[in-house]
């Protein structure tokens, strides 16, 4: 008997040539005995809603979507979920017959990463995010639903981080008055447990957009990013005695709430990561 043809799902993005994501959904396959097949698709930058229409349209069933495009994808998308509807910016494309259906796993990931994985605790935690684009958009609705003391977004345009903070107002309502706030990246505060950089400055090798005072020695510091692009960062939080993490766990988390988002069946990450973190070290 003649197997059927396995879905077919990528990543797109620019650049997309790093991307890890092709690995993780085939342990994920292989693990669940889900039939998949997972590539990369480089999306010239004014040309991200014809890509996906065409691949769409050539049978595929999804797509995750990476930098810079997931502000276009929440667009492309006629039907969202509410994680996607408050971030405003999707990760993640479903191609159903009755329509396209956008959801951004990037917050549920990061928060599962941090809480799962590196075991540190969001509830009661000053919490400093740094950026306010794509990955900031889709990571602060579920760090503020897990209850942090505080939570300061800085960003290089201040308008833009005071727009993300204006657009989680609802959940602004679970912090004391003035526990969630924009500022720019030189006068966002000290001290605290867990910074997040979801900037693109480990992308473009550029030096960490803020002061070491930042940091809580002993504190959490992560990148969104993973592999050489995070280097600098690990580095910088190493110096001011915090704990550096990289995206990697992040990357796996959200790829997991994907894989449930497009076929129903919630891989299990811890294996995967493990296998991914020798990969990338190797």
């Amino acid at each position: 008997m003649t197997k059927p043809a396995l879905d077919l799902y990528a990543v797109v993005g620019n650049p997309v040539a790093h991307s890890q994501s092709p690995f993780i959904h085939a342990a994920f396959a292989r693990q669940t005995g889900e039939r998949l097949r997972y590539e990369r698709l480089l999306c010239a930058f004014d040309a991200f809603a014809a890509t996906v229409r065409t691949f769409a349209r050539d049978g595929a069933r999804g797509c995750n979507v990476t930098m810079p495009f997931k502000f276009d994808a929440f667009c492309l998308a006629p039907q969202r979920t509410a994680r996607a509807e408050l971030a405003r910016a999707c990760n993640v494309l479903r191609f159903d017959g009755e329509g396209w259906m956008g959801d951004n796993t990037d917050g549920a990931g990061l928060v599962n990463d941090i809480e799962r994985n590196a075991r540190v605790a969001l509830r009661g935690a000053r919490i400093l995010l740094i950026g306010a684009g794509g990955g900031a958009s889709g990571a602060l609705g579920p760090l503020l639903a897990a209850r942090p003391a505080e939570l300061v977004v800085a960003n290089r345009t201040v308008a833009r981080a005071e727009e993300l903070v204006a657009s989680h107002a609802e959940a602004r309502a679970t912090l004391a008055p003035g526990g969630l706030r924009a500022t720019s990246l030189t006068a966002c505060g000290s001290g605290f447990d867990i910074v997040v950089n979801a900037s693109a400055s480990s992308v473009g090798g550029a030096p960490v957009p803020v002061p070491g005072a930042v940091l809580r020695p002993g504190g959490l510091a992560l990148d969104m990013m993973y592999g050489p692009p995070a280097r600098g960062f690990l580095a910088w939080a190493q110096t001011h005695g915090a704990v550096g993490r990289d995206g990697l766990g992040m990357l796996v988390e959200q790829a997991a709430e994907a894989f449930l988002f497009w076929r129903g069946v919630r891989p299990e990450t811890a294996p995967v990561l493990d296998a991914l973190r020798a990969r990338v070290d190797a």
